[in-house]
């Protein structure tokens, strides 16, 4: 951890990019934006207690580079304030973008999506429980409820021999009846956490031999079983998720690819860039340079070099 002094000599640079009044040195805002997230947020300190101004407003006031502020902004945010934040734009904007809601409500811990969903009551006075309900359509709507709902048992560690008795549960909810029994596995999702329902699934396996989500690809389990499949497949194999979200091309590729290793770095970014490189042949690190270098928006490259460092973590 750098000293007091050092951040100072940092905030004064950010101070004057920000203001506009010089610090266009690319590397040193690669430097400062690459670091540990507990370094990120003493400098935001020292910057409020220099300059009397939140870092994080300064940054999203600013419109100096679109593609950088961004990334600055993701990066100095509180994560669950910043999850909330996207969630929010996402259930009030007009179309809603369903696999972003997935990524969020999917690949946090419950503990994570219990501060989540406080941020979001706090900052919007709005439930997002109920929010997702009224905006959600489909089997996505209960089950991504019933996911949100589980989070009130965040504190629970998981239990194996509770486990092995919920995978049995399982089994017959989808083998006992012409139907999938949607109620008892809703039931299910909304009352364990997600620690409780990684130890499901692996009870699951152990006991017949094949994964649940392939139990639920039978055409008896209709549209229903698909929804339940991408997202027991996300809470179970985040790492798989999020490769999946990044070989998807579209016009918010570079968003995404931002979006994805600044909320996974010192997290999973190293197990993303595995199983992208499984699938693809080719390294996250070669998807940042082929999206932002080259490209004439001011801030791209600076954007790519922080990337590139978080990957490597």
């Amino acid at each position: 951890m750098k000293s007091s002094r050092q951040y100072e000599a940092e905030c004064r640079y950010l101070y004057s990019y920000f203001s506009g009044n010089g610090g266009s040195e690319g590397q040193k805002l690669v430097e400062i934006f690459s670091r540990r997230s507990q370094e990120l947020k003493a400098i935001c300190q020292t910057y409020s207690v220099l300059y009397g101004h939140d870092l994080l407003r300064v940054i999203s006031s600013n419109q100096k580079s679109s593609a950088f502020n961004r990334l600055a902004y993701l990066r100095v945010s509180d994560p669950q304030s910043r999850d909330a934040e996207i969630l929010r734009k996402l259930l009030v904007a007009g179309s809603i973008n369903l696999g972003t809601v997935i990524e969020i409500t999917c690949t946090r811990s419950s503990s994570e999506l219990h501060y989540i969903k406080q941020q979001y009551q706090s900052r919007y006075q709005s439930d997002l429980e109920r929010d997702i309900s009224m905006k959600v359509s489909g089997g996505f709507k209960e089950i991504l409820a019933a996911v949100c709902k589980s989070c009130r048992n965040h504190a629970h560690k998981a239990d194996t021999s509770l486990a092995f008795c919920d995978a049995k549960t399982l089994y017959e909810s989808v083998e006992s009846g012409r139907t999938i029994d949607q109620k008892t596995i809703i039931s299910l999702l909304s009352q364990r956490n997600t620690s409780q329902v990684k130890a499901i699934l692996l009870s699951y396996k152990q006991l017949y031999g094949h994964e649940f989500s392939k139990l639920i690809k039978q055409s008896k389990c209709g549209q229903f079983g698909r929804d339940l499949r991408i997202v027991i497949r996300c809470i179970q194999n985040p790492e798989k998720f999020f490769a999946k979200q990044l070989r998807m091309r579209n016009a918010d590729t570079r968003e995404i690819l931002v979006r994805i290793i600044v909320t996974r770095s010192e997290k999973d970014i190293k197990d993303i860039n595995r199983a992208f490189t499984a699938k693809t042949g080719s390294s996250l690190e070669s998807l940042v340079r082929r999206e932002f270098n080259g490209v004439k928006e001011k801030g791209s490259e600076t954007v790519a070099a922080i990337l590139l460092e978080l990957i490597r973590g």
